[in-house]
């Protein structure tokens, strides 16, 4: 059974069963949602959003000729648990793969700011940072962590498909979403 394609590509349910035992068998395995549980099922389709998205960097890699060769260390490009949490758990975890930063540097290579918006932030934020380079190098940060976040929000739009019960966590639609408000 397929739970997903990616530009028609099959993702098969033996591959989410397989990482989800990998899970099962770390560290983690304590901490985990019970298989069979809407918690259980809601991880399932955190792990199908996960590798598809892999394979979406990984497709991404290839047509652009990248390889992991320079590419900015985990710490570059989400140094505390705020990024983490701002571009989101999925891109996060995408991020360990030195050949996934390698595509978020080719991305964000254009991002930048300007003077202004440096200046606006220390005028906001007085006491932040010592200096308009360091304002600077925080925005540039955030300022591709967005964009790379919104490229690959895009590009999964576009190639990645869904098999009904494998929707993404959020989709309020699926039985098990519980992001109430």
């Amino acid at each position: 059974m397929n739970v997903a394609t990616v530009d028609g590509v099959p993702v098969e349910v033996e591959e989410i069963d397989a990482r989800e035992a990998q899970l099962r068998a770390s560290r983690l395995a304590a901490s985990l949602p019970r298989p069979g549980t809407s918690e259980g099922r809601q991880l399932r389709r955190w792990l199908t959003q996960l590798l598809v998205t892999e394979r979406v960097v990984a497709a991404e890699a290839r047509v652009a000729g990248l390889s992991a060769d320079g590419a900015p260390t985990e710490v570059d490009l989400l140094p505390d648990t705020v990024t983490r949490l701002e571009i989101g758990s999925v891109a996060a975890s995408v991020l360990a793969d030195p050949l996934a930063r390698a595509v978020f540097a080719s991305v964000t290579a254009d991002v930048d700011v300007t003077a202004e918006d440096v200046a606006s932030y220390r005028e906001r934020n007085p006491l932040r940072f010592k200096d308009a380079d360091a304002v600077a190098d925080h925005l540039r940060g955030a300022a591709r962590r967005r964009a790379f976040r919104r490229w690959l929000d895009a590009r999964c739009a576009a190639v990645v498909e869904l098999a009904p019960g494998y929707e993404h966590p959020g989709d309020p639609r699926q039985p098990d979403n519980t992001h109430r408000h």
